[in-house]
């Protein structure tokens, strides 16, 4: 019987029942160490006793609303991740891809606003992924994942991951920001040097 599932991974012949911890459980007891890890986003490991009584404890008091209201426990973790972090605000979003479209349009939107709206390009880097959305496929280039679906300049310019001659060629006076993994994983475990990134945060600074 064919799965109902879009195979868009291919055929899915490995099943998971359960998980603890570091490992994932087949429904015949096989132990699997976990370094998919929800590819790369679930680093929290499985079923941890204080993270299912937090999930258990939130789901039996309130579920999604909406954020034209103040929900408490939000407004705490958005307070905490200030006091840790640069940000002076927080927009909480339900995926890797949904942050980056709200980055790509946060970078667009300032500038516009500031009556600069040609200011509008986002150089990218080879090898990178950031998600299946259009703006995030577009900013990857990859071929594979951009047949069939882009039209016309989505507005990014591609340097070549861990180039800076290749990065700095790539900034124009239409250039709005740039994105960078620190870490790639799609295009290889390709680790960015630090004075590669300190060079792009300078980069940021000057324009």
């Amino acid at each position: 019987m064919s799965s109902a599932l879009m195979q868009n991974y291919g055929s899915r012949e490995l099943k998971f029942e359960r998980g603890e911890g570091s490992y994932l459980f087949t429904k015949d007891g096989e132990r699997y160490l976990d370094f998919g890890m929800g590819i790369a986003v679930n680093s929290l490991g499985h079923c941890n006793p204080k993270l299912v009584e937090a999930l258990t404890d939130q789901a039996n008091r309130l579920w999604h609303t909406s954020n034209l209201y103040n929900i408490e426990p939000g407004e705490q973790l958005a307070n905490k991740l200030v006091a840790s972090t640069f940000a002076d605000r927080v927009f909480f979003c339900n995926s890797g891809t949904e942050a980056i479209e709200c980055g790509f349009k946060a970078i667009r939107r300032y500038f516009h606003s500031k009556g600069q709206g040609q200011k509008n390009r986002i150089v990218s880097m080879s090898g990178a992924f950031h998600g299946r959305s259009l703006a995030a496929i577009a900013s990857a280039a990859n071929p594979a994942h951009c047949e069939g679906f882009l039209v016309g300049d989505p507005g990014f310019d591609q340097a070549e991951f861990g180039n800076f001659e290749s990065l700095r060629s790539k900034i124009n006076e239409n250039t709005a920001g740039i994105i960078i993994e620190p870490i790639q994983g799609e295009g290889g475990i390709n680790v960015a040097k630090s004075e590669y990134l300190k060079t792009v945060r300078e980069l940021c600074d000057s324009h």
